[in-house]
């Protein structure tokens, strides 16, 4: 009640009613509840000397970075660092309500036919990229119409991009090996098949280190009717799986979506900001280098790694690839998104196939092994 009187006396220009108005109200309503009718006297000095300082106040948060965008300040000046141009964006972004964005599974309707299934029970929605629709507010997926049918997911539209990206130029008539590492919760490996179709002769491994999490991937495939060969086992050590549960043959296409600091979707989980370490950045660009050397040997000449993570910082994007890079002359990068910025469609200089539309921090590059 303090905290929501207090937002709206902090931006009296964005208020339906006048500040000392909201002051009574505010008062009068916790002198109505027997839980604060005892601190009524105090939200009303509290408010009241908040009006009487406001100027003095605001001045002095404005002047704070932590109290004006809700970030431990290392995460600020990391931000500032690595986009420059964008970083107050970022920011506000995360400060945001993150859409609810679909997936229809396109091997049982279509985005246009789904599109029209939701309006039909007064649900909008807008179309983003090839397969998703942003509803204009959340709703349960119980609400969603053959939810439990396996018709539609909730994935984020940058999320949404991965497999697209990993499959584009494949020809998948023909017999694919996909490994999908660090696959938890299953999104972007049913993405795939969904993507390639019932017909296609295509295997994807389905890898997560976690059982726990690992199950979830069974769920997720079953309920939208799909198979996969789901495996509990650290990426980083083939060695525990590759000859068992894939016999030492290796992959037309890898896709890693690598451990991250999670910096790109604060919006949908707030407390990341907080329960981070800046030393955490180092450790996971450590992991992050260590499956990327790992899982390369296991991609035949000519087959293609997407590596991605759902962080901006560039330690874990665009820094990560340029030392692959540098270290692996065999390894070319394909047209990639890069950096995605969260809350923005059209990042200047991006690859032309993006998607459209709100969508999460994200970073793509897509890697391809020299033939020979």
């Amino acid at each position: 009640m303090l905290c929501t009187a207090l937002a709206l006396c902090w931006n009296p220009d964005e208020s339906p009613y006048e500040p000392f108005t909201l002051v009574n109200q505010t008062v009068e309503a916790a002198k109505r509840s027997a839980s604060t009718r005892a601190q009524s006297s105090f939200l009303n000095g509290c408010l009241r000397r908040f009006l009487r300082e406001r100027d003095a106040l605001v001045a002095r948060t404005d002047g704070d970075p932590l109290a004006r965008w809700n970030h431990p300040v290392w995460w600020i000046e990391r931000l500032r660092k690595d986009h420059p141009g964008h970083w107050e964006q970022i920011l506000q972004a995360n400060n945001a309500h993150a859409p609810m964005t679909l997936r229809v599974n396109v091997q049982k309707s279509s985005p246009a036919l789904y599109q029209k299934a939701l309006a039909a029970i007064n649900l909008e929605a807008e179309r983003s990229g090839d397969a998703g629709l942003v509803l204009a507010h959340p709703v349960p997926v119980q609400s969603l119409p053959g939810f439990d049918q396996g018709w539609v997911s909730v994935q984020d539209a940058a999320a949404q991009m991965a497999a697209p990206l990993l499959l584009q130029g494949l020809d998948l008539t023909q017999p694919l090996r996909v490994l999908d590492a660090c696959a938890a919760p299953g999104g972007k490996t049913a993405h795939l098949l969904e993507l390639a179709g019932a017909d296609a002769p295509m295997q994807v491994i389905a890898l997560e280190i976690d059982s726990t999490r690992s199950a979830r991937i069974g769920e997720t495939l079953q309920r939208l009717g799909l198979r996969a060969q789901v495996v509990v086992a650290d990426a980083a050590r083939p060695q525990d799986w590759w000859q068992q549960h894939c016999d030492g043959a290796l992959f037309d296409a890898i896709l890693l979506d690598a451990p991250c600091t999670a910096s790109g979707i604060v919006r949908r989980h707030p407390d990341v900001r907080w329960l981070r370490r800046e030393s955490d950045i180092a450790q996971l660009a450590t992991l992050q280098a260590r499956l990327l050397k790992t899982l390369w040997p296991l991609l035949r000449p000519g087959g293609r790694l997407l590596y991605c993570t759902c962080s901006v910082f560039r330690a874990e994007g665009d820094a990560q690839v340029q030392t692959f890079l540098a270290h692996n002359t065999d390894a070319q990068l394909l047209p990639s998104p890069g950096h995605l910025i969260p809350g923005n469609g059209d990042k200047p200089g991006a690859v032309p196939d993006n998607q459209p539309g709100d969508h999460d921090g994200f970073f793509y590059a897509l890697l391809q092994k020299s033939p020979q």
